[in-house]
């Protein structure tokens, strides 16, 4: 049973092992508290300790994380990570957060045909939601 809400994400995420390049495709899936879920081209074990970077976000979001699960898909692999650090947890806010304002960006973009800038998007997406962000607070455990 998860032990923390996960919010929807869409962004690119780097993942390497040690001195091993960072396997291609990878995009998150869902990130919370405690952990993200992604897809990407390369199956990686269980239990190994994996570098996360999520260049889109700035500063830019650099951690260590365990590998909890990975499941093959018809398309590549669905991994699911949890990171191993309590300060890791409030960053994943700031991750989250970020995830939210990149849908909203692109939303305004299906829907009104307006381009934002990463910094349009949230300056707009803080005014209208962060009053009650995090969505769901109160089912997190």
């Amino acid at each position: 049973m998860r032990q923390y809400m996960r919010h929807p994400a869409d962004i690119p995420i780097e993942v390497s092992r040690g001195h091993q390049p960072a396997p291609a495709g990878c995009q998150i899936h869902d990130v919370g508290h405690g952990g993200l879920a992604f897809h990407a081209d390369a199956e990686v074990e269980a239990g190994i300790i994996v570098e996360i970077r999520i260049p889109f976000v700035r500063p830019v979001f650099e951690t260590q994380a365990r590998v909890a699960w990975c499941s093959a898909r018809a398309d590549g692999f669905e991994l699911g990570v949890e990171f191993l650090g309590g300060d890791d947890a409030f960053r994943a806010r700031m991750v989250e957060q970020v995830c939210h304002i990149e849908d909203y960006r692109r939303s305004v973009y299906r829907t009104q045909g307006r381009r934002l800038t990463a910094e349009e998007a949230a300056m707009e997406w803080i005014a209208k939601f962060a009053a009650q962000f995090p969505p769901g607070s109160d089912d997190i455990h």
